[in-house]
């Protein structure tokens, strides 16, 4: 296996844990959770966040330190690279600061409803939350859809 192979594997693979676990957490865990009492579920979304930012912080260095590499070895730098891949770089970046804000601010407040037993403030806060990760999967699935369009190899 080359270089830009295991580095290319490492990239996809940390773009699939981040992207599908918004999908999965969108698609199949929030409908699902509908069952539970509001009490529990923001008790549950107040585990699963935190639980799922760990990986997603970890796919976020891995993409970061993955792409910049593979912009060098594809591409000899950004002037190098093809419009698709600056788009990609655009589309990451605007994800991360989504994921930052929901972190840095939706996220705390989130877990301090729960601690407080502040339901309403909590169904506020998830409400917040809810709405950027909906947008950052669809521009999570924007990336992939680019990707998949126009392989770097």
């Amino acid at each position: 296996m080359t270089v830009f192979a295991l580095i290319y594997a490492l990239h996809a693979l940390a773009a699939m844990v981040w992207v599908g676990g918004m999908f999965f957490a969108w698609m199949v865990l929030r409908p699902a959770s509908t069952v539970l009492p509001a009490t529990e579920r923001l008790k549950l979304w107040s585990e699963v966040l935190r639980r799922f930012f760990a990986w997603v912080w970890l796919a976020v260095i891995v993409l970061a330190v993955g792409g910049v590499g593979l912009l060098h070895l594809r591409f000899a730098g950004l002037d190098g690279a093809p419009r698709y891949v600056q788009i990609m770089m655009g589309l990451g970046i605007a994800m991360l600061a989504l994921f930052v804000r929901i972190q840095a601010l939706q996220l705390p407040a989130l877990r301090r409803a729960v601690e407080a037993q502040d339901w309403p403030a909590g169904g506020q806060a998830m409400g917040r939350i809810r709405r950027l990760v909906g947008i950052n999967l669809l521009l999570g699935l924007s990336v992939v859809a680019i990707a998949a369009a126009r392989p770097m190899f």
